[in-house]
């Protein structure tokens, strides 16, 4: 029987308050392994936040350009003939002969940290080896709908409220509306989660949507938005210069500090109109 992926794990901890110290249950955001093969081959490691590992295996695969489409996807499964020491912790994915990568010549470590989605990368080249294209050029959104975004991330983050410890993840579309939202410990894990299940639904590409960030939207997340085809990436946080460059190179709405009734805009001013 498979293992029920656990999102919030319970320790018994010391609290100091005011002089005084009790001792009382806490609970922290799990981080655990994810394999994900191709095949019978193991592709890449990452350390997540169980949970939504299909999404995340699809998302990873999709955003890293080893498959462009829904249906080179030919299966997906967690925990294909494991033992029961690493169930919950393996994804297997079997791809069309097209998209199978050529296993020798990838230039990447199998280990991805939680804190980094390009840990490994031999070269800042290899990261912008893959041909990107501009995002849907007549996408626009209300300033009034954008700065609602934030607030709403954080009453759907449900993990969040109890560790404190979980980086999110949201699509909207242009009224507002959540459509999907994700946590992780990993940024770029949350993102892929989103991403993969966009991509599972068959909405990719994402030429209607906002990604919407609870932490610092860095240039590996900005790239896999880009590939998503997500026109406008928000967060209450600052970008990167080169989340910056990215953006204004490819033609993409970069939002940073969105914060009450306050944002900048870093790039792609022309889709942030009023109503």
């Amino acid at each position: 029987m498979a293992r029920k992926p656990r999102s919030i794990d319970l320790t018994q901890v010391w609290e100091w308050s005011d002089g005084e110290i009790l001792r009382k249950e806490d609970c922290l955001a799990a981080e655990e392994p994810l394999e994900i093969r191709v095949g019978d081959r193991p592709l890449s490691v990452t350390m997540r936040t169980p949970g939504h590992d299909l999404e995340l295996a699809a998302g990873f695969l999709f955003t890293e350009g080893l498959l462009q489409r829904r249906n080179q996807i030919l299966s997906l499964e967690e925990n294909a003939g494991e033992q029961k020491s690493a169930r919950g912790n393996v994804v297997r994915v079997d791809l069309a002969p097209e998209a199978l990568p050529d296993f020798e010549s990838l230039r990447r470590h199998f280990f991805a940290a939680s804190s980094c989605g390009i840990c490994g990368k031999a070269s800042i080249d290899s990261v912008r080896s893959r041909s990107l294209a501009p995002p849907n050029p007549d996408f626009r959104l209300d300033p009034e709908v954008l700065v609602r975004l934030p607030d709403q991330l954080r009453e759907s983050q449900a993990v969040f409220g109890r560790t404190g410890g979980l980086h999110a993840a949201a699509l909207f579309d242009a009224g507002g509306e959540l459509l999907v939202l994700r946590e992780d410990i990993g940024r770029h894990n949350a993102v892929d989660k989103v991403i993969g299940w966009a991509l599972l639904e068959e909405r990719v590409p994402l030429a209607q949507a906002v990604l919407m960030l609870s932490g610092r939207g860095g240039f590996e997340i900005a790239q896999k938005a880009i590939v998503a085809g997500i026109p406008v990436i928000a967060s209450v946080s600052a970008p990167s210069s080169l989340t910056v460059a990215l953006a204004r190179e490819l033609r993409a709405t970069l939002i940073g500090f969105l914060r009450g009734r306050r944002f900048v805009i870093y790039a792609g001013k022309e889709r942030i109109v009023e109503a």
